[in-house]
């Protein structure tokens, strides 16, 4: 059986797992003062062509969202993200857990709308009771979305744009960044740092074992964030730990990589599902998440020879199913389904 329920079901990559085990008798520094998170750092920075940038490594995106949203914002403001979004559905409330309100606006194809979220602030800020409200202090959004669709360039400036306009800051979630940069004409790690106020490399989706990269590309962190990050229980002791493995990830180029081979086999799985079996697709998502209108007679069926994830009811004789290809996939295995289901 081919295993497709995620990206995040399989150990690491080999190249990362190697580095580890290589690595694993040299003694270091603790707190992300060891040698392996200080190179990352810059293979990083160079990446991003960001010099100055700010990195913290931290373990996980549920962690990674709800500690870096609590350290930007101030205690009266909140973030506002599409309805979609991972903080907003899947993240049992973590990031208002900290204290600050999750402000969602509609989804378009998992997308926030750049001239709908202009119209709210500006609502917000004309209103004359705004303070004692909420205030909005941060948009949040995610490269790829939850539903595998992108932001263009031109979108991720506009959204900088207003967030300069209107005073907030903008976080991008780049849990499966890899996979979005793979997918993307014109989206790069460059683009990124010149648009986004932080944003973070996810590591977990991406090959690594565990840990996610944030990213402050104009050594615009908060003060105090190791200390701040510490009261989060986010602050790893053997920090070797996630370093060595973006060390990995980010030489001779693994990381875009891994994102390109996940991006192509979903494109082959997407060719087999819609040209071979007709089934219609639910969204056109040109990423490593792919989702599907299975008949339900049709589910056990698969359920055969694939692990996916049902994700919700199409109609009453349809089910919407996600299939997710990552860095493990193999060829063989796309080779196999195509035999078995073509």
């Amino acid at each position: 059986m081919i295993h497709l329920e995620s990206d995040y079901n399989n150990g690491a990559h080999e190249a990362v797992l190697r580095h580890l085990v290589e690595t694993n008798g040299q003694r270091t520094q603790s707190y992300g003062d060891d040698r392996f998170s200080v190179e990352a750092r810059r293979l990083i920075r160079e990446a991003c062509e960001a010099p100055e940038a700010e990195i913290w490594f931290l373990t996980g995106g549920t962690q990674t969202n709800a500690t870096i949203i609590d350290c930007v914002l101030q205690p009266y403001e909140g973030v506002v993200c599409p309805e979609t979004a991972h903080i907003n559905v899947h993240e049992a409330g973590a990031v208002e857990f900290t204290g600050h309100k999750v402000m969602a606006l509609p989804a378009h194809d998992g997308k926030l709308d750049v001239a709908e979220l202009r119209a709210w602030l500006t609502d917000w800020f004309a209103d004359e009771t705004a303070e004692h409200m909420v205030r909005p202090g941060m948009v949040y959004i995610t490269l790829p979305t939850e539903l595998g669709t992108l932001y263009t360039a031109r979108e991720l400036t506009a959204f900088h744009d207003v967030c300069r306009e209107y005073g907030l800051r903008l976080y991008v979630d780049g849990a499966r960044l890899a996979y979005g940069l793979a997918a993307s004409e014109d989206v790069t790690l460059p683009l990124l740092a010149r648009t986004a106020d932080v944003f973070y490399i996810g590591g977990t989706k991406c090959g690594a074992l565990c840990g996610e990269a944030v990213v402050f590309p104009k050594g615009n962190a908060p003060a105090n964030m190791l200390s701040r990050i510490k009261q989060h229980g986010a602050l790893l002791a053997k920090s070797r730990v996630v370093g060595a493995q973006f060390e990995a990830l980010f030489t001779n180029g693994l990381y875009l990589e891994v994102g390109r081979h996940a991006a192509s086999l979903a494109m082959r799985l997407r060719r087999l599902f819609v040209g071979s079996m007709g089934y219609q697709p639910y969204i056109d998502s040109p990423t490593n998440q792919q989702f599907f209108v299975i008949p339900d007679e049709d589910l056990q069926q698969l359920r055969q020879h694939i692990g996916f994830e049902v994700w919700c009811r199409f109609d009453d004789s349809r089910t919407v199913c996600r299939f997710v290809t990552s860095w493990a996939t193999t060829e063989e295995e796309i080779n196999e389904l195509e035999k078995k289901l073509a």
